[in-house]
């Protein structure tokens, strides 16, 4: 059972770590040995960020994004992005009611608090920019009207990195909406095993501990408050932005790091922290998250995104002492 909002303000730090932990195993058993997946997923919605996930299908990214607004107590929605999907089949529209005379607002599915935007590479450009900005301003408008999303409004949106054709490729100005891309990647056999076991053996179950929520709605945005009161050294902030600088002057990147991407690695570092239990960012925290962060936004042809950060943080010296 979730506790009141009141009650998530007035627990203790270590109350609080012991509830984030269950909704990490609840998500471990849902999606089973992807532990370092879970962590970055956590980070992510912890950091008020979007998260992009690039792979097959089949990998379980519908049953993630559903699990994970069960244990939030939250809102899911799913849309299945097509050519012909319109920008008002995802914000909503404006419906004459005959009986009233008037014009009524149907929200569409960006009302909900987790949004599943399946394939949205096959979405029109038109269609695309209508949930970015969504994301951007957790706010949709219509006829010169604003509607406020969800505080907590959280995007999951994917694209197949195969079947390309037929599909509109987001531009990096819209990537740098989202806060990490992470690829979900196939299980190992035995963990593959264990799926087929349960599935077979214990849907039942299985489903149960899936709807069991950990927290209750509006609580998760207590958690992001605290999120962003993790302390960030200056030597921290002066270390991601040595890398920012480097990143915009270098042979391999031909689209340096944002400022905005700055503030992105930063509250990713600070959700890591938390969820490590520590009140401050070490150079660990950004190491960790720099790949995932990063990797959406910089311009890297014909390279691996990841290796090239990997091989960029080795050469910015690292702070030997975090600022408490």
């Amino acid at each position: 059972m979730s506790a009141t909002l009141e009650e998530v303000k007035n627990e203790s730090s270590q109350e609080l770590a012991e509830r984030v932990d269950r909704l990490r195993t609840l998500l471990n058993a849902t999606l089973q040995g992807k532990a370092d997946v879970i962590e970055y997923v956590l980070v992510c919605l912890l950091a008020r960020g979007h998260l992009l996930l690039e792979d097959q299908p089949g990998l379980g990214k519908t049953t993630l994004a559903k699990a994970l607004a069960a244990g939030l107590g939250e809102q899911f929605a799913r849309v299945q992005c097509t050519p012909d999907l319109l920008p008002s089949d995802v914000t909503g529209f404006n419906l004459f009611n005959q009986k009233s005379q008037e014009f009524e607002f149907r929200e569409g599915p960006v009302f909900a608090d987790v949004l599943l935007a399946d394939e949205i590479n096959r979405a029109t450009p038109r269609t695309q920019s209508a949930l970015l900005e969504a994301m951007a301003e957790r706010q949709v408008t219509l006829d010169t009207k604003r509607y406020p999303l969800s505080e907590t409004f959280f995007v999951i949106a994917t694209q197949n990195p195969v079947e390309q054709h037929g599909t509109y490729p987001l531009p990096e100005a819209q990537l740098d909406r989202f806060a990490m891309k992470l690829s979900i990647g196939y299980a190992a056999a035995e963990d593959e095993v264990a799926m087929l076991d349960r599935g077979i053996l214990r849907e039942g179950s299985q489903q149960r501990a899936e709807s069991e929520a950990v927290f209750g709605p509006g609580e998760l945005s207590e958690l992001q408050r605290r999120v962003a009161a993790i302390h960030v050294g200056r030597n921290i902030q002066e270390y991601l932005v040595a890398f920012g600088q480097m990143t915009r002057g270098h042979a391999w990147v031909h689209l340096g790091i944002s400022p905005r991407g700055l503030l992105v690695w930063q509250r990713c570092s600070q959700a890591r922290a938390f969820l490590q239990g520590r009140t401050f960012v070490i150079p660990e925290d950004a190491q960790q998250t720099a790949g995932p962060v990063l990797s959406v936004r910089l311009g890297i042809d014909d390279l691996q995104p990841e290796q090239v950060i990997e091989e960029m943080l080795t050469e910015i010296p690292v702070p030997v002492q975090p600022s408490k």
